[in-house]
């Protein structure tokens, strides 16, 4: 069944915000509330006034090349941003996607290479390179015209293809990954509730294949989890041998804890299925959107079905506080590190140990080099040389063995 609401939103048509299939039986203030609103204007006025003042001081760098002054990185011959130190060890990238071509499927070639990729926040795009602050979460980067140009992105990816989606290739992927000593990366599709042209699982996992990079690129699904034929979609990806479910409540317009949802939970924890969940505000989505998002609403997966590995992803966003007490209260819940600036991130390994936290990118909205380089700068002491083996590989390695 096709979900119109969420169609009309992908295509920026604005649409009343409500809950989803009418058997949710919370109060709206309970979904959303003046709190909620007011915390997120907070969290973002103190990251504000406190970047820059932290353990690490000013993380401020022009573009994602000006990343090449950190001891870890250099510039090749064309430019671009390279990892040098060899000693590092080769991560596993939890987190990263591919160009989206959808609804009436515009042109692309995901084995396609070009000169250079143009992230999503194309740091390195313009003269001069963007002010690049690591210190905040990273989607504080983009200015107007940034997002803009996300926005126009998105659209055009359903309609008449983007310049910038075309850079967005296996092969591009592949070798930024190469230039920044990433041996794998999780590869997770949304699926969006359009009508046709919804097959991002499909196509990816078979682009893949063809590219021959199965043991790089380790390919994730999604599934509508509000569509009537959702439990068929996660069986039928499951036993073609795919165990990790890329869940994303601000795109596809669900609570978590949803009634819905419960159903989608059994199947997955019978099947032996991860799921990994966008989780919290990033503040860049549309507001009507924001309220699927709050941490509360996670909590009841995490509770009531204790055998599925939940990973909230980008460390719970703007809502990381909340989303880290999550992540330690429930021995399943997993925390992706992607967008967190470094003063968070450091504050995340204290209350972990460093254990159960997944390095993430978010490829190809940002370089890789920007997450790597905030967990280097965290790890960067003789106390911290096992945090950064698990955040860059070990965690990762235990989270894939076990599924």
């Amino acid at each position: 069944m096709i979900n119109r609401r969420r169609f009309l939103s992908y295509l920026g048509i604005s649409t009343l915000a409500m809950s989803t299939a009418g058997c949710d039986d919370r109060p709206p203030e309970y979904r959303y509330n003046a709190d909620d609103i007011a915390l997120l204007a907070q969290q973002r006025a103190l990251e504000a006034a406190a970047t820059g003042n932290g353990a690490f001081g000013p993380q401020r760098y022009a573009g994602y090349s000006g990343l090449s002054s950190l001891p870890w990185f250099d510039l090749d011959q064309r430019g671009q941003l390279i990892c040098t130190d060899e000693s590092l060890p080769m991560a596993i990238d939890m987190h990263a996607h591919l160009g989206m071509s959808v609804l009436f499927k515009p042109s692309l070639n995901l084995q396609a290479k070009t000169d250079r990729v143009m992230h999503l926040l194309d740091c390195d795009g313009d003269s001069p390179h963007c002010d690049l602050d690591l210190d905040i979460y990273i989607n504080g980067n983009f200015s107007d015209k940034n997002l803009s140009k996300l926005e126009r992105t998105i659209v055009a990816q359903g309609l008449w293809g983007s310049e910038i989606t075309r850079t967005h290739t296996i092969a591009n992927l592949i070798n930024e990954m190469n230039a920044m000593r990433v041996e794998q990366a999780a590869i997770l599709p949304i699926k969006l509730g359009l009508p046709f042209g919804d097959d991002q699982t499909e196509l990816w996992r078979s682009e893949i294949e063809k590219a021959n990079q199965q043991k790089r690129l380790l390919a994730g699904f999604s599934a509508d989890p509000m569509d009537d034929n959702c439990i068929e979609q996660i069986r039928v990806h499951a036993q073609s041998g795919l165990k990790l479910m890329k869940l994303h409540p601000v795109v596809q317009k669900f609570y978590p804890d949803h009634p819905a949802l419960m159903k989608v939970y059994e199947e997955a924890q019978s099947l032996g299925v991860s799921i990994f969940f966008h989780g919290g505000r990033a503040g860049i989505e549309a507001e009507s959107s924001q309220r699927y998002a709050m941490p509360r609403h996670y909590e009841k997966a995490l509770r009531d079905f204790p055998k599925i590995k939940f990973i909230l992803g980008h460390g719970g966003a703007r809502d990381v506080d909340a989303m880290l007490q999550l992540r330690l209260k429930y021995p399943n819940t997993w925390l992706g590190t992607h967008g967190q600036g470094v003063t968070k991130l450091d504050q995340i390994i204290d209350s972990t140990k460093g254990k159960r936290i997944l390095f993430g990118t978010d490829w190809p909205f940002y370089h890789i080099g920007s997450g790597l380089a905030k967990v280097l700068i965290v790890t960067d002491s003789a106390s911290r040389q096992s945090h950064r083996y698990d955040l860059l590989r070990g965690n990762a390695l235990e989270l894939l063995n076990s599924i």
